[in-house]
This record gives C-alpha cells, structure tokens and sequence, in this order.
C-alpha cells in the first residue's frame, strides 16, 4: 500500500482516507499504513494483529477477528463459513462461546474460572457479547441454551446494566438492554433483561424500539416504566410514520414539542418543535392532528423559521392547510418563497438563492430530501436555484450523495454523480461512498425494497476503490457475489496492494 500510496493510485489514497479520518495522505509514517492494514484485519491496532498473528498464525487470527465482527453484525453466512473453516475458532474464547449461546462450554468454563462472567473481553464483557450477539435468528431453537448462558451469567455477577462506549472516550454508553432491543432484536433477551431488573431507562433502547417494524419492543419498555419525556422516541416514530407508536408515546407521558437533538455547524445541541419535525418528515393528517391535540405549539421557530415557512419549504400540504386554520404565520421570505415554489412544481428562470441568505434550517434541505420518496425532480429544481448539492451537513458530515447510496436509490445517485462531486470524500462515520452503500444494504430500515447492488454499480463505475476487505466482510450474500463478480472481472480497481 505504501508503494501505491506514493505512486497516487487512487484505492491506497481511499484506504487511507477512510481508516485516518481528519488526518492528512500526504506526509504519512509506516505505522499509518500499517494501522490501515490492522484494521481491514478487524484488529484495533498493528500491534494486536501482530501478537495475535504470532499466536496462532495470521489466517486463524484473521478469522478469529472476522468471526467476532460477523456475530456482532448478524452475518449469518459469514458466521457459518469461518467455522466451517476453523470449527474449533471459538473454542476456549469464552466472549465468542456467550454470543454463541454454548451452555456447556460457558459452565465449564465459569466452574474454573468464576471471575470470568465480570471479566472485560476485548471493549465488553459477556453479558454484552451475549446481548450484541445477532445469532439468535439464525439459531432460534438455542433459545433456552442463550437465556441459560444469561442466568450463568448472572448467577456469576454480571451487571444487568453495564454498556460499552459506542466511541472511546466519548462517554456515552450502550447497555446490554439497547444491544437485546436496538441492535439485536432479540425480544426474548430483552425481556428477561427487563425482569430480571434491567433499567428500561438507558438512554437508546426507547429510541432504537420505534425502529424495528413492531411495537412489542416499545410496549414491553413503557409497561416496564420507561419514561418517554425526555429522550426523541418520539419523533423516531414520526420518522417511520408509526401513528400507534405516537399515540403509545403521548399516552405514557411524551410531550408534543418533545426535543430532536441535532448539531448544526459544531454548536450545541438545538431544539426541534414537533411540528417542524412533522414537516420535514412529511407527517400526514393524523399525525399533524395527534400533535396538535397533544398541545404541539403553532407559533415557535426553529432556526429563525416557522414550521408553516417548513411545511410549505417540504411541501408538505397536510400541515401547511392545518397551521393556515389555526390561524398561524403564514409569511414567507424570499428565500422562502423560492423554495416553497421549488416544492410545488414552479419553476423560477433568472432567480438563485444566495447560499450565504439560507436560513440554517434548510441548509440540510437537499440531504433531508433524499430520504423522502419520489423528490428527484424537487431537487434538481433546488439545485437550479443554486442550493449546494456537495455539501456534508450535521454531525454526521455526510453529503446528499452519500445519503443517496445509504438509501439504496441508484435513479438518485446517477443524478447526484453526473453533478461531479467529490468521490474522495469520507464522511464523519469514516465511511466512503462505497462502504456508505454497503453499510445500507445491511442496516437500512427499507433495504429490503431498494436496490443497494444497484448504487454499488454505479460507484464502481465511476471508478472508486474495492478494498478486498470490504469484499471479504460484507455480510449481505447478493452484495457479497456482486462485489466478488466484479473484483474478478476488474482486478485492477481491487485495492489489496502489499503494505
């Protein structure tokens, strides 16, 4: 890699970018690109792979690493294969054997070692392999075998309640109750969690319940006494237009003009009102009409705007007909009023917004776009008038572009792409464009009906780089074939060069 780096391929320059985000490619030392190929690896560090490399030699200390991130993603097939491979690969690795639900193994091995079940394995302990670990939906008939594991556990002194940091250093903790909920959808876990004294007011699990497609999660939580106020569970239902989850919220005690945390250009968390969030999410009738009940105030601004300037900025019929007989401000600035017209269909020949006169509140306008369904016209309208289109926005930094790939809308994308923008872009998640795609293609909420391989294609036609790594790792099986098919048939694009 380092070679290449100096000859400027382009895939050691993205290697580079993604694995050392906020550092510059220029002048770099052999450990930077030694720390690249660690953590393609799956290790933390150059040293980590090398001890565990002289261990047990390179290929099983790979896989070893392999096998823990594919537990932890729910990469069944991956799972399988590694231990298809190496069938002894957990044995004896007592986080491995917890996530993998072997009561035998985790009894013997807590009879000899008690201190084990409290023991910080890798960033977590067991009770969080346990509860991170995906494999119960490729294994459902371990059911008991897991929730014996969880009573050996706890049996032994595991915390109920203890949480990894999802960042070093950032403070912010993910307990064992969100990894059952939020991230596993293990129902059956997160309920023995639950009565067994799991404090339902961790932070992540309310949120994270409103995502997953049913309301067993959020209705076993706010029976468990999970308090609503305080925490946007709320507006995550609204995202998902989930009127009985709303209506589940409000009636345990959420309030209508409860909070959306959002960074905007590095400052201090803002407030959103409900309303303004229901019109960049394009809430519907009912839902307008249950905040509205709910006491969800008309006049307030976010950003300097009101939520009649964003429901008609959005387009968003259904609240702007709602505020106008409530009597509420119906004025429009120019800017406004521009994009109001972009909205609805009108054309403006001869006129441009002035970036520098955007209100902040639409300076996301065009990410936020993406999300919503059929708006490509809308936003090449925008784009006309001269909004940015390149620009990344929020905490996350991530552009319209790679917004477009995560949503796995390839029409989108082919537009965005035509418009040239930076393909070497990394966003705030250290992801490329490409891995912003792939990442999609196993975790967006509406994956299963967009076209991920689709946006894939596109990315790589405009020539970015396929890190074998990436190849190697993908836990989504059509993904994974599509990726190898073209590493295959264009080896020259495959970055997989000698450090």
């Amino acid at each position: 890699m380092q070679r290449a780096h100096r000859a400027g391929e382009a895939w050691a320059v993205e290697r580079l970018r993604q694995y050392l985000p906020g550092k510059s490619v220029v002048a770099l030392a052999r450990a930077d690109f030694l720390h690249v190929v660690a953590r393609e690896a799956g290790f933390e560090s150059w040293p980590r792979l090398k001890a565990a490399a002289e261990a047990m030699g390179f290929d099983r200390a790979a896989a070893l690493q392999q096998l823990k991130i594919a537990l932890f993603r729910g990469q069944v097939a991956r799972v399988e294969a590694l231990l298809g491979r190496f069938p002894d690969l957990a044995d004896g690795r007592f986080g491995l054997e917890c996530a993998l639900y072997r009561r035998g193994a985790v009894e013997a091995a807590l009879a000899r070692e008690p201190g084990l079940a409290v023991a910080k394995l890798g960033p977590r302990t067991p009770i969080l392999h346990l509860a991170f670990s995906r494999w119960i939906h490729a294994r459902p008939g371990l059911e008991a075998d897991m929730l014996a594991v969880a009573e050996l556990l706890l049996a032994h002194g595991a915390d109920l309640n203890d949480g990894f940091e999802d960042a070093p250093g950032s403070g912010h903790a993910l307990s064992a109750l969100y990894g059952a909920i939020g991230h596993a959808d293990n129902i059956v876990l997160a309920q023995w969690l639950l009565d067994k004294g799991a404090d339902p007011d961790d932070g992540e699990s309310l949120y994270h319940s409103t995502e997953l497609g049913h309301h067993r999660a959020l209705r076993m939580l706010l029976e468990a006494g999970a308090e609503p106020k305080g925490t946007n569970a709320l507006f995550r239902a609204m995202d998902f237009h989930d009127h009985a989850a709303v209506e589940m919220l409000l009636a345990h005690g959420a309030r209508a003009d409860e909070f959306s945390p959002d960074e905007v250009g590095g400052e201090a968390p803002s407030v959103i009102p409900a309303l303004h969030q229901a019109a960049r999410r394009m809430s519907d009738a009912r839902m307008v009409g249950l905040l509205l009940e709910a006491g969800a105030g008309t006049a307030r601004r976010w950003m300097g705007v009101t939520a009649y300037a964003m429901a008609r900025v959005y387009g968003n019929r259904a609240l702007a007909r709602a505020l106008e007989a409530r009597g509420a401000d119906t004025g429009l600035s120019r800017e406004e009023g521009l994009l109001a017209a972009a909205a609805e269909g009108r054309e403006n020949p001869g006129q441009f917004i002035d970036p520098e006169r955007l209100p902040e509140a639409f300076r996301g306008l065009l990410r936020e776009l993406v999300h919503l369904p059929d708006r490509l016209e809308h936003m090449r309208r925008l784009v006309a008038l001269g909004v940015p289109y390149d620009e990344p926005d929020g905490p996350e930094r991530i552009t319209p572009t790679h917004v477009a790939g995560w949503e796995g809308k390839p029409e989108v994308l082919a537009w965005f792409l035509s418009l040239r923008p930076d393909l070497g872009f990394v966003n705030g998640f250290g992801g490329t464009l490409l891995s912003t795609i792939l990442h999609g293609a196993e975790n967006n909420p509406a994956r299963a009906e967009r076209d991920h391989i689709g946006c894939a294609r596109l990315a790589l036609e405009q020539g970015v780089a396929l890190p074998r790594a990436v190849i190697e790792g993908c836990g989504h099986e059509d993904m994974a074939a599509f990726l190898r098919a073209w590493a295959e048939a264009r080896p020259g694009q495959v970055a997989d060069g000698p450090a």
